[in-house]
């Protein structure tokens, strides 16, 4: 039995010049439509070639003016962050300029020592109203590693082993985070 030639397969990639060459079955007309088509097909590949070169450069750009915004927002906000903490520091400054002018004769130790401690009042609240917290454990607290710094072992009565008898320097928090833990005296444990 005679078997006929199976049909070619596409080919999708193949030169489409090639497809629309001329030959022997094609008459002029039809490759002036092929022509046309091919020339139609090419001048709409590079007009979209020639949008998505546009977008592309403008997304570029556009990407690159926000990373300069972003670098100069952040500039501005650190700037008024610290003009914030300045603005509320200033008047502490004040009062310490103030208590220097006092006539040393006519102070009592007690005058400067309130004095110190009202600038002193007056810092720790300018520092709260900016997320400054204190670490000022009291005695018999708990001892808490991540919050305290246990810097000597002190027996003391009424205090409970492995908690504060007193807090040797205080320690600070910016928005509950520890930026440096109190320095407390720890009861020791028992038997230790």
């Amino acid at each position: 039995m005679w078997k006929s030639k199976p049909d070619k397969p596409s080919e999708p990639h193949a030169d489409p010049a090639a497809r629309a060459a001329p030959d022997a079955a094609h008459g002029p007309d039809e490759t002036a439509a092929l022509l046309d088509d091919l020339q139609r097909q090419v001048a709409e590949l590079t007009k979209a070639r020639d949008e998505a070169q546009d977008a592309y450069t403008r997304v570029l750009a556009d990407y690159s003016n926000s990373q300069r915004r972003a670098g100069s927002n952040e500039q501005q906000a650190r700037e008024q962050g610290i003009r914030g903490v300045l603005l509320s520091v200033m008047p502490v400054v004040d009062h310490f300029d103030l208590a220097l002018c006092q006539d040393p004769d006519k102070a009592s130790a007690k005058h400067v020592i309130d004095g110190v401690a009202m600038i002193k009042d007056e810092l720790l609240r300018a520092l709260t109203a900016h997320g400054i917290g204190l670490v000022r454990p009291g005695r018999n607290d708990a001892f808490d590693p991540n919050r305290h710094e246990a810097v000597v072992q002190q027996s003391a009565e009424g205090v409970e082993p492995g908690h504060v008898v007193a807090t040797l320097r205080i320690g600070y928090t910016l928005n509950d985070r520890v930026v440096r833990p109190a320095q407390v005296s720890v009861a020791p444990a028992v038997g230790g």
